[in-house]
């Protein structure tokens, strides 16, 4: 009887056997592991981020090496300079204020110049699906990762304002070794507060992201020097901190 009662409870009518169990696990998980992503985005939309699954990422990786810690200090966007808000929005998505989290133009035009080169492929993340990958997955080429982080993005965008996904990713970026986030980044190479930060020293952050290890703030190659400044152009094309007023 109570074998019955648990048949009836736990598996499909119209499934049977393995099939139906399948069924079973994956529907539940899914919408377990949905509601969980659901459940945190709620909660990162009105409180600051106590760390990231990419901090966690980097401080596993690290286990074995002593002097590795993690530099980080959530600052409100009040609190950091429009100079750097707007580097970052003009170095990585200058669609930011258009899009609904993934550039569809920017992926079109990635996929051309990707098939007519044989250089590493050209890449056309935004800065929602930088923010949704540094927060909530892992670094990495991965189908399985890229296929989180798409209905993740769309997650994010419908329940945060842009303003919202911009100070959680200027928050959890990373800067360097250990170096998360604009205000540890800030203080880190310029001795002074994200809030204070230069149009200069905004766009060499800036300048970093792509790969703060090898575009090193602090020792800047001439590859970095042009895209700082190339970076401070694009700021002035864009109309400098009134873009800032387009964000909800």
């Amino acid at each position: 009887m109570q074998q019955g009662f648990l048949r009836r409870f736990f598996v499909p009518k119209n499934l049977h056997g393995v099939k139906a169990w399948l069924w079973f696990l994956t529907s539940r998980i899914g919408f377990a592991v949905a509601n969980f992503y659901l459940c945190l985005t709620l909660i990162f939309s009105v409180i600051p981020v106590p760390f990231s699954a990419y901090m966690v990422q980097k401080k596993v990786e690290n286990l074995l090496h002593s002097d590795y810690r993690i530099d980080y200090d959530w600052v409100s966007i009040d609190d950091i300079a429009w100079q750097m808000q707007m580097a970052v929005i003009a170095g990585e998505d200058q669609n930011f204020d258009n899009h609904f989290g993934i550039d569809v133009d920017a992926v079109l035009i990635a996929l051309k110049r990707n098939a007519k080169s044989d250089k590493k492929p050209r890449g056309a993340s935004t800065i929602s699906q930088q923010t949704v990958k540094n927060l909530y997955l892992w670094h990495g080429t991965s189908w399985v990762r890229k296929g989180l982080e798409i209905p993740l993005t769309f997650l994010v965008e419908s329940l945060w304002s842009k303003r919202r996904v911009l100070e959680v990713y200027l928050n959890i970026a990373e800067f360097g070794r250990g170096i998360f986030g604009v205000e540890a980044a800030a203080k880190h190479y310029f001795g002074k507060s994200a809030k204070n930060l230069t149009q200069q020293e905004a766009a060499l952050l800036a300048a970093s992201l792509p790969n703060p290890f090898i575009y090193q703030v602090n020792r800047p190659n001439n590859t970095m020097r042009k895209r700082q400044q190339w970076i401070i152009r694009q700021v002035q094309n864009l109309g400098g901190r009134h873009y800032l007023e387009k964000l909800d």
